[in-house]
């Protein structure tokens, strides 16, 4: 089940929090760079003030924090990563299988072509909760 309480990010929004959990604490300009750099050629380039404006409404809900001590602003991220996929994917699961995690991973497995290593720790995990029942 979901929780009302914890406010989901918008796509955008994980694109922001997916560098600054990935790099920590960084200035707009950084985000703004890296953001540009993942576009795709033929995307519009985002520009410093959109990301600017994403990220100050970002801090208004509570998903980043500030650091004002220092003429340019650097932004880290207040909600955690762990935290933030597993209700993301709770959300999705519930929506989108029924809730059923099951489905979720054979239709994953079934259009996804897993290396051995991740079968290995999925088989890990599988013995794992078997285990742990």
């Amino acid at each position: 089940m979901t929780d009302p309480k914890f406010p989901k990010p918008t796509e955008s929004e994980l694109d922001i929090l997916q560098i600054l959990w990935q790099d920590g604490p960084s200035s707009v300009r950084s985000v703004n760079d890296k953001l540009n750099d993942k576009r795709e050629a033929n995307k519009k380039e985002i520009g410093y003030t959109t990301t600017l404006k994403f990220m100050q409404l970002m801090l208004e809900k509570g998903f980043l924090d500030r650091d004002t001590s220092s003429r340019t602003h650097i932004y880290s991220a207040v909600i955690n990563e762990a935290a933030t996929q597993k209700q993301l994917v709770s959300k999705f699961i519930d929506r989108t299988f029924r809730g059923s995690a099951m489905k979720l991973v054979m239709q994953t497995l079934g259009n996804h072509k897993a290396s051995s290593e991740e079968l290995d720790e999925i088989k890990k995990l599988i013995e794992k909760m078997e285990k742990d029942k």
